[in-house]
């Protein structure tokens, strides 16, 4: 039997480590379309094809929004599976524009690692995070601090629920 469980420790992270997120992800128009519609922003930069092809860049620029949140989505794996806290974020910046059919990456590296003062189970991680696009070209970075359970832990430990039926066995014919 394994645990229902991924992710890293605090333990497990130093100082200078680099993490490459192992997804990448393609954005497409429905994504643009329904995170601008679900967070009201009104620039019509974002769903007017129209409108947007006599600005600078000549097409819908992906909300900047969802840039940051898919590649922090694409982080959590490595920086914060086992975090309990985001405890903020500094110096965000968008260098690149994103579009339609860009496929974006991140990765992050750890500026910082400490003990919590507050909570025994836990410690602080403090990363660079950055997102690029297909071409390298990097699009979004900022710098996030988390908190995150030691291993040793208990509050993300045996939260997967005991089956009524019994335990999961192979049956007769396959043990």
């Amino acid at each position: 039997m394994h645990e229902a469980g991924i992710g890293r420790y605090f333990e497990d992270y130093a100082v200078g480590d680099v993490y490459q997120h192992p997804f990448g992800r393609t954005i497409t128009e429905a994504d643009n379309t329904w995170f601008t519609l679900l967070t009201l922003n009104t620039n019509q930069n974002h769903f007017n094809a129209d409108f947007a092809s006599r600005a600078p860049y000549g097409k819908v620029i992906v909300n900047s929004g969802f840039t940051v949140a898919l590649v922090l989505g694409l982080s959590v794996v490595d920086m914060s599976q086992n975090a309990l806290l985001n405890l903020g974020w500094t110096d965000i910046k968008l260098t690149h524009p994103v579009f339609v059919g860009d496929t974006l990456y991140g990765e992050s590296i750890v500026l910082e690692t400490r003990e919590s003062k507050s909570r025994p189970y836990a410690g602080i991680i403090t990363m660079k995070t950055r997102g690029l696009n297909q071409d390298g070209e990097e699009v979004v970075s900022w710098i996030r601090s988390v908190m995150i359970y030691k291993r040793g832990a208990t509050h993300d430990k045996n939260y997967f629920p005991v089956a009524r039926t019994g335990k999961l066995e192979l049956p007769e014919e396959r043990a």
